[in-house]
């Protein structure tokens, strides 16, 4: 196990940082976790339903945190089951995402801890990522203990598939299946709005294709796919958000460096 976190300082304020966007949405992060675990945590305020896309890494509680932006019920929905994506799921009592990953997050490795993680040497190429340290750059109390983090089981209430729709009221959102990243990737489309929710499908970041599920062939399809979207705005599981235009320059740069030496 590596030990080089123990020394890292301790974070000034709160965990979680909190940006309304307008429109009951909300974009939570946690900027202490490095770039390449740091996900995009999605709050959507419905009339009769909030959505929490993906939870994090789960260092810190982010139903405590967020319990200012809860209306009412509430979901937590995964994109895909990395554990960046799904550290706090375990704390919400409806957990929903695709059903090729719902084995994943039923059955999460309690015995992994974040003491087991070493960015310096990792087993999956991660090009354009800084990865030669540690997961955080911060520790969120003085006497966090770095073995006692775990990504922890949650119950799975709803298993999703490709054209299921998630309706929150006055908002509806339907369920695309975008495999490639990791077998059940999916992405939340609002054709009114032309909103789309993406996971790590695409992101305005390096894209990553090498991990021991993901698939280059079925990632490609999704880029083909993702070009015919008539998006408005992209909110990723990673990055900044971005429109159009720029959708479509990461797909055909994708399948571009597919057809190049891979």
């Amino acid at each position: 196990m590596s030990t080089p976190m123990t020394d890292l300082p301790v974070a000034p304020g709160d965990w979680f940082e909190f940006r309304s966007l307008g429109d009951g949405l909300t974009l939570i992060t946690e900027p202490h976790v490095v770039p390449l675990l740091r996900c995009n945590i999605w709050h959507v305020r419905g009339r009769d339903i909030d959505l929490v896309i993906d939870t994090g890494l789960g260092v810190a509680s982010l139903h405590q945190a967020s319990r200012h932006l809860f209306g009412h019920r509430v979901a937590a929905l995964a994109t895909h089951v990395h554990l960046d994506h799904v550290g706090g799921h375990h704390e919400f009592t409806e957990c929903w995402c695709h059903r090729l990953e719902a084995p994943g997050l039923r059955g999460a490795d309690p015995a992994f801890t974040l003491g087991d993680i070493d960015l310096a040497r990792l087993d999956f190429p991660a090009p354009g990522y800084e990865t030669g340290g540690p997961a955080l750059t911060a520790l969120p109390a003085p006497d966090y203990d770095l073995t006692a983090w775990q990504v922890r089981e949650a119950s799975v209430t709803r298993e999703l598939d490709e054209g299921d729709v998630i309706d929150l009221g006055n908002r509806h959102f339907e369920v695309l299946h975008l495999p490639g990243h990791s077998p059940g990737c999916i992405g939340l489309w609002e054709a009114d709005t032309g909103t789309f929710f993406s996971g790590d499908a695409v992101y305005d970041g390096p894209l990553l294709d090498g991990l021991h599920h993901s698939d280059r062939t079925a990632y490609a399809r999704t880029m083909e796919r993702l070009l015919a979207l008539p998006v408005q705005v992209v909110h990723a599981g990673h990055d900044p958000s971005f429109g159009r235009d720029r959708l479509r320059e990461l797909a055909l740069a994708y399948l571009e460096r597919l057809d190049g030496p891979v």
